[in-house]
């Protein structure tokens, strides 16, 4: 199957699970649906059969609020059956709110505190290191979350060890819960900033499968220094009427709102 037709199945996955449950957050979801593509589906190491296996390669989802576009790709590749999804952040599911790795096939890393997920990608990649694993660490931070102190001792950390295994995309679709990011607290330049903590920086079109995977294999010849990835995003791709709202930064859709969004997607699966 295409990468872009299973991008399409994801989004999908998307707005049927937040329908069903009334609850969650589609904008920060539908804008990194290629991202996760791109690794589940072309790059990442991983064994659904053997999700726990010692050599895979790890993947963090630091702004845990976007579980809908984890749970929606784990669920394409097999990690459980696709009928979990309709429990979304039901009383007892395996899938709530944050990711659990207790819990969830598939899941490396339990976050939800922004901030995180950085740290625990590194330690992740240094144990790499240490144990000399072959394994490549992967994580998807957020644009609001660069606010937070943590992202930058860890973007310290990751460039004083050498961390050339760990990879980082930053959804940068520029709108947080509460407005603009340059209005909140503007991160910019951001670029500089990385490169300034000893970072390799990468810019691409976040929604370009091609553009994604090229500049996967760059990092990947990228040596004694971690990349991150600048994704540029829009919130809520995909749906003509969730496209850069803030206001569906942490809104259900409604039955007629999903329905709308399933017929801009081509239908329902």
């Amino acid at each position: 199957m295409e990468l872009k037709e299973i991008a399409r199945k994801i989004r999908v996955d998307i707005i049927e699970m937040l329908e069903a449950s009334q609850s969650g957050h589609p904008g920060g979801s539908l804008s990194a649906v290629e991202i996760l593509t791109a690794l589940y589906f072309k790059e990442m190491n991983i064994d659904p059969a053997n999700p726990k296996s010692e050599d895979r390669d790890r993947f963090v989802l630091s702004k845990g609020h976007g579980t809908p576009v984890l749970y929606g790709t784990l669920a394409e590749r097999g990690f459980f059956p696709k009928e979990e999804l309709k429990s979304f952040r039901k009383l007892g599911s395996m899938l709530q709110g944050h990711p659990d790795m207790k819990e969830i096939p598939g899941v490396d890393m339990t976050t939800g505190s922004l901030g995180q997920g950085l740290a625990a990608a590194n330690g992740m990649a240094l144990a790499g290191k240490l144990n000399n694993k072959d394994y490549r660490v992967y994580a998807v931070i957020g644009d609001g979350e660069c606010q937070e102190g943590l992202i930058w001792e860890a973007a310290m950390l990751s460039a004083h060890y050498k961390l050339d295994n760990i990879t980082v995309f930053l959804d940068y679709n520029g709108l947080q819960i509460d407005g603009p990011n340059k209005e909140i607290m503007n991160i910019d330049p951001i670029d500089e900033k990385f490169k300034a903590f000893g970072w390799n920086v990468l810019t691409i079109d976040g929604h370009s499968i091609d553009e994604i995977i090229r500049s996967i294999g760059e990092a990947k010849e990228t040596k004694d220094k971690p990349t991150i990835i600048i994704a540029k995003t829009s919130k809520g791709k995909g749906i003509s009427f969730m496209e850069n709202q803030v206001g569906w930064h942490g809104k259900a859709p409604s039955a007629e709102e999903a329905q709308k969004a399933l017929e801009e997607l081509g239908g329902a699966k």
